[in-house]
This record gives C-alpha cells, sequence and structure tokens, in this order.
C-alpha cells in the first residue's frame, strides 16, 4: 500500500510539472487568495490535490479550504466557494509531522498536522478522504526531506486545547471562566488558563520574534533551564515576566480564528458534512 501510494505521488508529480493544466490551476488558486496572497507559481511546483476540510479553532471547528502541493501546504478561510478566499497559510512541507487521533462525538476523520511553529487539528468528510490526504501529504513531506536532506521535524508547537474543553483554569483549578473571566492560551503548552496563571512572557523563537504568554509552569520549567538568558535579555527574553496587561499584544492571537471566519454562513452542519455523500476533495492526475 505504501509503496503504491509512493509511485502514485511521483506519478502524479511527474506527469503534471510544468504543464499548462498545472499553470492554470495554480493561478486560479492565486487568483481566489486575490492581493492579500503570495505568489504561488514556481518552477517544478505542482498542485496535487485540494478541498474542505474542518480545522479545531479555539471556539468551535470551523471549514478551511486546503490545498496540497508537492513542496507547501496551503489553507485559509472560505468567503466564496470555489471563487474568494482569505487568510492565506502557507506550510513547508518539509517542517510537517502527521498524527492520526481517533474520533469523538463531535468530530471524525481527524489527524494533526504539527510544525514548530503552529500545530492544529483538521477532519475530512470521509475515511477515504482522510486517508487520501494523509499519504499524499507524508509522500511529499518523504520526498521533500530526501531533496533538502533535512532530517524530519522533531520539535512541534503544541496544539491549543478548545475553549469549550474546560470551564475552569487548567493551572490553578479554581478560577472558573466566565463573560468578565477570560480565557488565554499558553503558547508552550496550549492549555487554557486564567489571567493570573499567565502573567508570563517569555521568549520563543520558533514561534514568534516578541515574547508570548506562557502559563507558569512553564515559565518555571524555562527558566530553570535557561536561567543565564533571564538576565542577558534585559526582562524581556526567555525568562522575561511582565504585568498581564502591559504585553497584550500576543492576545490578539487568541481571537485570529475567529476574525478568520468568514464564510461559515454557506458551510452545511458538522452532520451534512460527514453525511453528505459528496466528496469535499479531489486529487490531480
Amino acid at each position: 500500500m505504501v509503496s503504491t501510494q509512493r509511485a502514485a505521488t511521483a506519478k502524479m508529480v511527474d506527469y503534471l510539472a510544468n504543464t499548462e493544466i498545472n499553470s492554470q490551476r495554480i493561478a486560479a488558486v492565486e487568483s481566489c487568495f486575490g492581493a492579500s496572497g503570495q505568489p504561488l507559481a514556481l518552477p517544478g511546483r505542482v498542485l496535487l490535490g485540494e478541498g474542505v476540510l474542518t480545522k479545531e479553532c479555539r471556539k468551535k471547528a470551523k471549514p478551511r479550504v486546503f490545498f496540497l502541493f508537492n513542496d507547501i501546504l496551503v489553507y485559509g478561510s472560505i468567503v466564496l466557494s470555489k471563487r474568494r478566499y482569505r487568510s492565506q497559510h502557507i506550510i513547508p512541507l518539509e517542517e510537517v509531522t502527521l498524527e492520526l487521533l481517533p474520533e469523538t462525538l463531535q468530530a471524525k476523520n481527524r489527524w494533526m498536522i504539527r510544525t514548530a511553529r503552529k500545530s492544529f487539528v483538521v477532519s475530512a468528510a470521509s475515511d477515504t478522504e482522510r486517508q487520501e490526504w494523509v499519504s499524499h501529504i507524508e509522500e511529499c513531506v518523504r520526498r521533500q526531506l530526501l531533496a533538502t536532506g533535512r532530517p524530519p521535524s522533531t520539535e512541534h508547537a503544541a496544539p491549543w486545547i478548545p475553549d469549550k474543553a474546560t470551564d475552569i483554569c487548567m493551572r490553578c483549578t479554581q478560577t472558573r471562566f466566565s463573560a468578565l473571566t477570560r480565557r488565554h492560551h499558553c503558547r508552550k503548552c496550549g492549555f487554557v488558563v486564567c489571567a493570573e496563571c499567565s502573567r508570563a512572557r517569555v521568549l520563543l523563537p520558533r514561534l514568534a520574534s516578541k515574547p508570548l504568554r506562557v502559563c507558569s509552569l512553564c515559565y518555571r520549567e524555562l527558566a530553570a533551564q535557561k536561567p543565564e538568558e533571564e538576565g542577558a535579555e534585559g526582562g524581556q527574553g526567555a525568562g522575561s515576566r511582565v504585568p498581564c496587561g502591559a504585553s497584550s499584544g500576543d492576545d490578539d492571537d487568541d481571537s485570529e480564528e475567529d476574525k478568520e471566519g468568514g464564510g461559515d454562513g454557506d458551510w452545511p452542519s458538522r452532520v451534512q458534512f460527514y453525511a453528505s455523500g459528496v466528496s469535499w476533495s479531489s486529487f490531480h492526475s
């Protein structure tokens, strides 16, 4: 099965590379993202497949359009299906590792996409589509690692635990969240925590160039690992700790996925997504 999939992916890449139909498909994707997206056409780049997956965001799962190229994975928010997308994200495939996940009461056909900067969970409409996505991505990753000579990625960002997973702070287990007491996420472990348990800001170079919010436990662990950086960074480095309101810029990321959610009105319910019998993904030949 593995060797068959490898041969199929290799055949697709070799056949489509530098063809007019491939160029037209990539141009169509660029057009859908418009001026807000980055150029995607490069010599030798092939668009292998595309489709809609649900991405588990902090408040709820939302539809996202995904495009698999032989060297990158691109996704964005749906404004108007097949015509207008926004919030383009580009992930180099050599940074990707995948992890299959079990079903939950709310979601099926799940897997996690892990990278050093961001990790998140997606779901396909059917198990067959999940198998196609996973097998094609894994083969493209393997080919990219061979081409670049890089070893497989071993450091991955922690996925954020969804807001609805807990009503209380996962660190102190005392603070109860409400309309007035908001949830925050530790950028190191992904836990849902209260403001008091996440007052520290730490520089995590793999994630951002500015200090990010971390929970009290991760702060202590990081400070113990690199005590010399605490003073060397002048209070803004790996061990920096500042009042909660004084460096709130990273909290803008908390609601990034919610701000992206355009186009959800055209989206069927999750039950319809799984039971419709309609294919939501296609791979080119």
